[in-house]
């Protein structure tokens, strides 16, 4: 079957989009109503103590755990953002699947022990822990307090993005329809994140990861089937330039050291920032913390690789990118890297099954929605508690009330967003605003900035040896390094990567990953100034290690 036969007419296209708006708002209405009364019953079983709203009471159970970590990993980076670069680059860039084996590893070798100094200590942000552990200082706090603002602001920028794209999925003729689904996705995740915090945002995670995993698995087996079977699926495979089907992928990017060193360190810098290390506080249990990784392990990886990862591939096989003026570029009916799962599920889907495929594609597109709400909300309601907790609660206002600090946590949230939403709009109407110009990318960045709080995780749990200077200077060092490798420098001192900054940097970024990078320069000199700063009171960390060693009652 060619890609004439597979793709319809332009009248079926015309037809597909009509049906598809009319449909789409009712399924919109249906989900938005069902996130809206499980955030309003989450207010009503809450309690007004700061612990309940951010941790929801350390009460979460294995399906709400599981849930919750799983449709926070899985952002619009997940359905959007790695389907656009296996698009791009291929199956070069299917090997990113394997950093969630990799990222349920370290739920299960992480998780336990800071759940149970969480419990014990009455932890709540990552800021806590850390703060307790190298003794209390102004500049510590607000030196992971800013880790956790640069994870947050790239991660809710791609939610709001994907919800302009879904928006221009469902509704191809509206002229705004971008700026218009932008940014109703920020109000509706604000809304019910404010109402009823961390259980809102878990709660709303389940509902929303089962919708994602059908989603994904639904839009496989689609192009499968379209495509004549596994049979016609790899035969039009086969038709993939060369390029295509090798490291390191047609721009050359994706070598086999960097997809190794981006398997590890996406993954560890996933789970070390403030959302995840909030989620391992809120479980109930040891035991449902590692019953959770297990599942992530299994679940995640077969979502990937038999998922969306096989519809981005079969749409690289119909629809090339092309090379214009030495740059990669999505064919012209695509429209984007980032727009190949929504394009795919918009054709197969109605030309297999009708009218009732023109109800799976807009569950499908909501399914991107759900991808965008599960982690956008789980960011701003982390990024909340940090302010409040790290910053507000300790340097502005250290006698405010609950009630105060739960408003100042609003109004972060309300002010993020805002942000994010501008940054969006600033970069959908401006072309060359690198920072925005793929889901991916952004993904990269912000995880780079999460790595750097991976050695103070690991000297913490396991090593037992560093200081608060060395904490302190490793991380400025590695956040630099992790700056030098995002567009921001080239923004700042010029255009398309001709300025000493990028010229720098290029034999790096072509090499290792952006977070393994900052992690290697962090690390060196964490270690080097803890040789030569004072060290830790022993036994003063000897309790600290103790009530992370020692396992608590199920």
């Amino acid at each position: 079957m060619n890609g004439v036969s597979f793709s319809l007419s332009l009248i079926g296209q015309a037809e597909v989009s009509s049906q598809l708006g009319g449909v789409a708002i009712v399924v919109l209405v249906i989900y938005l109503v069902m996130l809206l009364t499980l955030g309003v019953v989450a207010w009503r079983r809450g309690r007004t103590t700061e612990e309940d709203y951010y941790l929801a009471g350390r009460s979460q159970g294995f399906i709400v755990t599981v849930m919750t970590i799983m449709a926070t990993f899985f952002s619009s980076a997940a359905i959007l953002g790695v389907p656009g670069n296996v698009y791009k680059e291929g199956v070069a860039f299917m090997l990113f699947a394997l950093n969630l084996p990799c990222a349920g590893a370290c739920i299960y070798l992480f998780g336990a022990r800071i759940r149970r100094i969480g419990q014990k200590r009455g932890y709540v942000t990552q800021g806590d822990m850390i703060a307790d552990y190298y003794g209390d200082s102004a500049g510590l706090r607000m030196l992971v307090a800013v880790v956790g603002f640069l994870y947050v602001l790239p991660y809710v920028i791609m939610q709001i993005k994907a919800g302009g794209h879904l928006a221009q999925g469902l509704f191809p003729g509206a002229a705004e329809a971008f700026e218009q689904g932008a940014m109703a996705l920020s109000l509706v995740t604000i809304i019910y994140v404010l109402i009823g915090g961390m259980r809102s945002v878990a709660w709303t995670d389940v509902l929303q990861g089962f919708l994602l995993i059908a989603g994904m698995l639904i839009a496989a087996v689609a192009t499968i089937v379209t495509l004549g079977g596994f049979g016609g699926f790899f035969e039009k495979v086969r038709e993939i330039d060369p390029q295509g089907l090798a490291l390191p992928g047609p721009s050359g990017v994706y070598s086999p050291w960097k997809m190794l060193t981006i398997c590890v360190f996406a993954s560890i810098g996933s789970l070390v920032q403030p959302a995840q290390w909030m989620r391992l506080y809120a479980a109930k249990s040891d035991r449902v913390l590692k019953r959770s990784a297990l599942v992530f392990s299994i679940v995640l990886p077969a979502c990937f690789l038999f998922g969306i990862m096989l519809v981005a591939l079969a749409g690289r096989a119909l629809y090339p990118p092309e090379m214009i003026d030495g740059v990669l570029t999505a064919h012209p009916h695509v429209g984007e890297f980032d727009q190949i799962v929504v394009v795919m599920v918009k054709e197969q889907l109605p030309q297999m099954l009708g009218l009732f495929g023109v109800v799976l594609v807009a569950i499908l597109l909501v399914a991107v929605l759900a991808a965008s709400m599960s982690t956008a909300d789980s960011n701003l309601h982390a990024l909340s508690a940090v302010v409040t907790r790290d910053v507000y609660d300790r340097f502005v206002r250290p006698s405010a009330s609950e009630n105060e600090r739960a408003w100042v946590g609003r109004f972060t949230i309300i002010g993020a967003t805002l942000l994010a939403l501008w940054m969006v709009r600033a970069g959908h109407e401006n072309a060359d605003f690198a920072p925005l110009k793929m889901i991916v990318n952004l993904m990269f960045a912000a995880i780079g900035f999460s790595c750097q709080l991976l050695p103070v995780t690991l000297d913490m749990l396991f090593i037992r040896r560093g200081t608060r200077a060395g904490i302190m200077a490793g991380m400025i060092a590695g956040i630099a390094v992790v700056f030098l490798f995002t567009p921001f420098p080239d923004l700042l001192f010029g255009r398309d990567g001709a300025t000493p900054v990028a010229d720098s940097v290029a034999p790096l970024r072509s090499l290792f990953d952006i977070g393994f990078t900052g992690f290697v320069v962090n690390a060196a000199v964490f270690a080097l100034v803890s040789a030569f700063t004072r060290r830790l009171d022993p036994e003063r960390t000897k309790k600290l290690a103790l009530d992370m060693d020692v396992s608590s009652p199920e």
